[in-house]
Formats: structure tokens, C-alpha cells, sequence
């Protein structure tokens, strides 16, 4: 990642923080909430707004604006956070990503396994940098944790039927979904040198700053299908059976057998075509990193 310099903690004391908040997403009850405010509180931090996402609409660069906000922080999950940030083009403040969803890999990212109330205090004492990170650019949408393709992507049905789950709407997605992985239109990258010319049941692509890192997923028996769901279920991409694909400031994805492709961006599904460009971008956005911070 691209960083700047550390912080001094006198000039971010007078920042102005937004809240968004998504009731929805895998880390957000109440009291989690509530220690979050209580951290901003003891950080000495003004709250200037609250929102809770998407029952509430999102705060707008003319919102932010108007309130003097110069930090947007996001507790929720990925999907969450990619959708607020597409909102905010343009404007000059800054996003702090909180882990408040499942799998939090933007958070992560960014702060490593560091709690919310953890990375407030770290941001309080200016243990900081802000950076322009590298995401994937799509004709869909900007990816700021990565994309995945194929029909491996049917899997995240089962994760959205996790969420309120129903004996029924369970087994049935979950049945779809081994369907789907064992069955599907598989995609093969059409890069030179890139992997199996059959194509893979999944393949993720997951921005770094020299490039796209590509990585295709096969199964070869049904205990193997079983795992990679498992490990798709999870968005655990390093597990189960696959291929380095390398790194490539474009890569090209499509279904040889014709297809339209299953494809997921930052967690959330789009309509894939049969083929797929992505390129290595830097986000137009600014985001607060405490990870590396001394």
C-alpha cells in the first residue's frame, strides 16, 4: 500500500467523525455498538453524525460537508463498506474502516485483527497512515478486497441464508450451491500462462501493489468439493486445492463453455458476461491504516 506519514495525535484529536452502522452485518448487535460509541467517547472524538445502513441513507459528500465531518468511520461488513465508499466520489475526508461484518477482510487489511475500540485508540494517538490503496477495477464495480468468479460463487447464497436461517432455506441454498460448484460452467483465465486451459470452479483475484494476484480453485473429488464450499462459505481463500495464477496489472476471465459467470465483487453478486476484464487501480478514496503504524 501506498502510505503516508504517521499522524500527530494533537491534529487528529479535532477530527470529526461520521458513524455508519449496518444492524444487518455479522458483528453488529447493540452492545458491540455501544462499546464503539463508549471508544469514541473516551477517545475524545465528536460523533457529528450516525446512520444505520441501509435502514438509514447513506451519508453523501454534501453531507459530510455540511457537518464538517473529515472521517467516515464504517462499522460493517465488506459489502457495506464497498457501497458506502462508491457513494463518496469526489470527497476529500477519509474512511475508517471498522470490522463489523463476518469476515471483515477490508478491516483486516487495514488494521490486521485488531478490534474496533482497538483501532479508535490507535487512531486517537495518531498511530495512523493514510493511504490510497490498490483495488480492482471492473465495469461493475470497484473491488477493495477482491473479486471471485465461477460457480463457486453460488456459495455466498448459503452465507446470505446463514444470516436468518431456516432448516429449509439452508438445505436448500446449500444444495444448490454443491450443485452448482460440482456442475457449473467453470472460468479459466485467459492471461498467457495463467492456469488450467479447462478453466477452475472459482478463481479470486485479490489486489496487491504490484499487481492482481490470481488464484484458481479445482476439485477433484466430491470430499474436495465439499471443502472448497467449506472454505468459499468462509471467504478462507487459501484454503483448499488450487493454482497460482501470478500477478498482472489486467486479468481476463471467461467461461469457455459460453456462459454467463457467477461473479462476486467485495463479497456482493453481479450479473457476469461470459468474459471479464479486471485491472489494477488505486482508490480514488482515502482510507485511515493503523496496521503498520508506529
Amino acid at each position: 500500500m501506498t502510505q503516508a506519514n504517521t499522524h500527530d495525535a494533537s491534529d487528529l484529536s479535532a477530527s470529526k467523525v461520521w458513524l455508519v452502522h449496518n444492524e444487518s452485518s455479522g458483528s453488529n448487535d447493540e452492545a458491540a455498538l455501544e462499546d464503539l460509541r463508549a471508544a469514541f467517547g473516551d477517545a475524545g472524538l465528536a460523533l457529528v453524525g450516525d446512520t444505520c445502513f441501509p435502514r438509514e441513507d447513506a451519508p453523501k459528500p454534501a453531507d459530510l460537508d455540511a457537518a464538517s465531518a473529515d472521517t467516515v468511520a464504517i462499522f460493517a461488513g465488506d459489502g457495506t463498506i464497498s457501497s458506502i465508499v462508491a457513494g463518496l466520489a469526489g470527497w476529500q475526508g477519509t474512511v475508517l474502516p471498522l470490522p463489523g461484518g463476518t469476515m471483515n477482510m477490508m478491516a483486516r487489511r487495514l488494521h490486521g485483527d485488531a478490534t474496533g475500540p482497538e483501532v479508535i485508540a490507535r487512531f486517537r494517538e495518531g498511530l495512523v497512515n493514510r493511504i490510497h490503496p490498490p483495488v480492482i477495477g471492473s465495469r461493475h464495480a470497484t473491488g477493495l478486497t477482491g473479486a471471485l468468479a465461477g460457480p463457486g460463487t453460488a456459495w455466498a447464497d448459503v452465507r446470505e441464508a446463514m444470516r436468518e436461517p431456516t432448516l429449509t432455506d439452508l438445505w436448500n441454498s446449500a444444495t444448490e450451491a454443491f450443485a452448482q460448484s460440482t456442475s457449473g460452467a467453470k472460468v479459466a483465465c485467459l492471461n498467457a500462462d495463467c492456469g488450467r486451459e479447462e478453466g477452475y470452479t472459482a478463481i479470486t483475484l485479490t489486489p496487491q501493489q504490484d499487481g492482481i494476484e490470481g488464484a484458481g480453485y479445482y476439485a477433484e473429488s466430491l470430499l474436495d468439493f465439499a471443502k472448497q464450499g467449506a472454505a468459499l462459505l468462509q471467504r478462507d481463500f487459501r484454503s483448499g486445492p488450487h493454482d497460482g495464477l501470478g500477478r498482472h496489472r489486467t486479468m481476463r476471465i471467461a467461461c469457455p463453455d459460453g456462459k454467463p459467470m457467477g461473479l462476486l465483487i467485495d463479497g456482493e453478486p453481479y450479473d457476469g458476461a461470459v468474459e471479464e476484464e479486471f485491472s489494477l487501480d488505486t482508490s480514488k478514496i482515502a482510507f485511515w491504516a493503523t496496521a503498520d503504524a508506529r
